[in-house]
Parts: structure tokens; C-alpha cells; sequence
């Protein structure tokens, strides 16, 4: 069977990535929200959003395909968690597969691009959030050398999740 391959996102990738963010985070959460405040989280996940972030050198972006579908994603950006990262950190922003690729040995491959790339970058650690309730990914994240620094509240239209912010030293 093929396996899905990793590669830069480009600007004409961005409706396929906003596709896929919309569909890997309503499998993921879509369970935990009203309809309203889930369809205006969604509306974040726009091609034209996602268009100006892949074309921002300040971004990373890597697509993962299956031919030429979309199944998941892995992004770095500027911290905007709120809080005052130190200085030189960038934060992985999203991290996505969709539940047939998990446990496919893929997240693993994702996870070394974010740190290899952050490094290349100059950036001295990475910052992420993850809701608390994903024993899975903070796990996964663990493994990898994050550590717990404290709470923060995800906004998901007018409802407020408690993630965990995690931090890693490169």
C-alpha cells in the first residue's frame, strides 16, 4: 500500500489545507462544541487565510498527501500564545493527521521535520498548545521533550477549552 509523503506547502496548496484543517479538527473536537461555536472556529480556515500564511517567511508549512489528497498537516509560526515567548522561540502551531494516517508511523516523521526546521531557523525552543483532555498528543508530545509550563484558555467560537501550553528547548 503507498504511503503518504511529507512535502512544503505552496501557496496553491491553500484549499486543500484549509480543507483538511477544517475536517482533521471537527473528527478531532467536533464532538465537544455547539454547532454555532464549531462552524465559527471553522471560519478561520479559509484559502485565503491559509494562502498568506504558507507565502510568510515567518511560516513553515508541510502537507501531507496521499497522491494528491491532502490527509494532514504539521505548521510553525510566530508565537501567539498569550504569553511573552523568550526570545528566539517559534511555536508549532498546528499539528494534524486524519484518523485512518494515525499510528502510521507519520507523526513521528512530522514531529523531527517541526524540530529540524525550527532549528534550521535559529530558533532556540518551541512552544506548542494542546487541549488537556488529549492524553494521546500530550504523550506523543512528551515523548519528544515538551514539558507542561502552565494553562491556557482555547477559544472555539464562545467556548473556552483549558489546553496546556508546552515548551521544548532545542
Amino acid at each position: 500500500m503507498p504511503r503518504p509523503t511529507l512535502r512544503p506547502a505552496t501557496v496553491d496548496d491553500a484549499a486543500s489545507l484549509a480543507g483538511v484543517a477544517r475536517a482533521t479538527f471537527t473528527e478531532t473536537f467536533g464532538t465537544l462544541y455547539s454547532a454555532a461555536d464549531l462552524a465559527t472556529f471553522l471560519e478561520q480556515h479559509t484559502p485565503e487565510d491559509w494562502a498568506r500564511e504558507v507565502a510568510d517567511p515567518g511560516y513553515a508549512v508541510q502537507i501531507v498527501e496521499m497522491g494528491h489528497v491532502a490527509v494532514g498537516y504539521i505548521k510553525l509560526g510566530p508565537p501567539k500564545l498569550p504569553f511573552t515567548p523568550p526570545e528566539g522561540a517559534i511555536e508549532l502551531r498546528q499539528f494534524y493527521l486524519l484518523q485512518p494516517w494515525q499510528g502510521s508511523g507519520l507523526g513521528p516523521e512530522m514531529m523531527e521535520w517541526a524540530l529540524a526546521e525550527a532549528r534550521a531557523r535559529g530558533h532556540q525552543a518551541i512552544y506548542l498548545s494542546v487541549f488537556t483532555d488529549n492524553y494521546r498528543a500530550r504523550r506523543f508530545y512528551a515523548k519528544y521533550g515538551f514539558e507542561d509550563v502552565g494553562p491556557y484558555q482555547f477559544m472555539v467560537g464562545d467556548h473556552a477549552d483549558e489546553d496546556v501550553v508546552m515548551r521544548r528547548t532545542l
